[in-house]
């Protein structure tokens, strides 16, 4: 991948806060949801409930797509990526630490959630595979396919 792509990629990554990812449900559906994010780079890590559809999704298939969008006023300020990858559950204890510091810095009023909520909670790691990089800048519908 080109630098000065990755760069771009990482940066909006880094910058915002939420991301819209899609699962595969039982009857092969894709469910498309919300929710915030950290990243280590290009890796993203997102926390749900251990009960949630996403998380009995991903289970079945790990096979996830992803959107994350800088705001815009006009289509050519459009910047924004599409990811596929794959979601596995993060188990090792320094990962999720790791991962836990940076959803605290990230989002520090999770400290007033209640530790009973926080439970049930299970971290996801996706690994990207497949990265199309949106940028009206240099065009109406200018997309920039890479692989990491």
């Amino acid at each position: 991948m080109d630098e000065i792509i990755r760069r771009q990629i990482i940066s909006i990554i880094d910058d915002m806060t939420d991301m819209t990812i899609a699962t595969v449900r039982p009857d092969d559906y894709p469910q498309a949801t919300t929710v915030g994010y950290v990243n280590d780079g290009l890796t993203i890590y997102f926390g749900t409930t251990s009960d949630a559809q996403k998380a009995h999704n991903i289970a079945r298939n790990n096979k996830v797509s992803l959107t994350i969008d800088r705001p815009y006023g006009t289509w050519d300020e459009i910047e924004s990526l599409s990811l596929g990858g794959l979601a596995t559950q993060v188990s090792d204890p320094a990962e999720q630490e790791k991962v836990g510091a940076m959803m605290y810095a990230k989002f520090p009023q999770i400290r007033g959630v209640e530790s009973e909520e926080l439970g049930a909670l299970v971290l996801f790691r996706i690994d990207p595979e497949v990265i199309s990089l949106l940028d009206y800048s240099k065009g109406f519908g200018h997309t920039e396919l890479v692989r990491p």
